[in-house]
C-alpha cells in the first residue's frame, strides 16, 4: 500500500469511526466547544471563499465534491444549478448529508462513497475540495492533483495548511486532546514550494492562483485556485 492509500485509509478510520460524531456536531448546527466554534466558523467562511469563485449560474456544468462532508458545499453547488458528484470517504458523514439536502436539490447530487481519484467518477468542468488534501504529503498531493486535472476542464478551488508560526502552535495545543479527538496530522506546505511543485507536476497550462487565507481560531487554511 503506498503513502496516499496509507493516509486515506487513516483518514476513513478517523471520520467514520473515532471521531465521527464529533464531526458531525461540528458540520451541523449543534453547540460545541469554543475551540470548534472557530473551526466551524473558519471552514464556513472557507467555504464561502471557495465558491465565490465560481460562476453563479452553474447550469449544464459538472462538479466534484471532493471530500464533501456532511454536504454545505455540494448543496450550495446544486442551488447554483450545478450537477454535483460528492464524494467522500465516510459513508456516516454522507448519510448525514442526505438526510440534509432538501429534496429540490437532492436530484441534483449524486453522493458518493469513496476515493475522491476514482476514474470511474467522470470528468467535470470544477473541482472543489476543501481541506481534502491537507493531511497529504506534498507528493501525493501533486499525484492527486494532477490526477484530478486530467479529468476536469474549467478549474479547481482547493486548500493547503499554510506553514506558518502560528499553525506550529495550534499543532502543538491540539496534542492535549484526547488521542480519539485527534485528526490525522496535516501536512503544513510553503506556499512557494508548492508553486514550485505544482509548475513540475502538472501538464503545462494550469495556473496557480493564490485565493484568501482563513485565518479563525484553530482553522487556518490557504484558499488556491488551478485554471486550465
Amino acid at each position: 500500500m503506498d503513502s496516499y492509500d496509507l493516509t486515506r485509509t487513516r483518514l476513513e478510520t478517523y471520520f467514520d469511526g473515532t471521531a465521527n460524531e464529533a464531526w458531525k456536531r461540528l458540520m451541523s448546527d449543534a453547540p460545541v466547544s469554543r475551540i470548534r466554534e472557530t473551526v466551524r466558523a473558519g471552514r464556513d467562511a472557507m467555504r464561502a471563499e471557495l465558491l465565490s469563485h465560481l460562476p453563479q449560474d452553474l447550469s449544464g456544468r459538472r462538479v466534484l465534491d471532493a471530500g464533501c462532508g456532511a454536504g454545505q458545499a455540494a448543496q450550495a453547488l446544486a442551488a447554483r444549478g450545478a450537477d454535483v458528484v460528492a464524494v467522500d470517504i465516510s459513508p456516516r458523514l454522507l448519510a448525514m448529508a442526505e438526510e440534509t439536502t432538501p429534496p429540490p436539490l437532492a436530484r441534483r447530487i449524486a453522493y458518493v462513497a469513496g476515493d475522491m481519484l476514482a476514474p470511474e467518477l467522470g470528468r467535470f468542468d470544477h473541482v472543489v475540495a476543501m481541506d481534502s488534501l491537507i493531511h497529504y504529503a506534498l507528493g501525493d498531493a501533486m499525484t492527486a492533483l494532477a490526477a484530478l486535472a486530467a479529468r476536469t476542464n474549467g478549474s479547481m478551488l482547493f486548500t493547503v495548511a499554510p506553514r506558518t508560526p502560528a499553525l506550529a502552535v495550534m499543532h502543538t495545543v491540539g496534542k492535549l486532546f484526547p488521542r480519539s479527538d485527534r485528526a490525522p496530522a496535516i501536512e503544513p506546505v510553503a506556499l512557494r514550494r508548492f508553486d514550485t511543485a505544482v509548475r513540475q507536476s502538472l501538464p503545462p497550462g494550469w495556473r496557480l492562483t493564490s485565493r484568501a487565507r482563513i485565518s479563525r481560531g484553530f482553522y487556518i487554511s490557504q484558499a488556491l485556485e488551478l485554471a486550465a
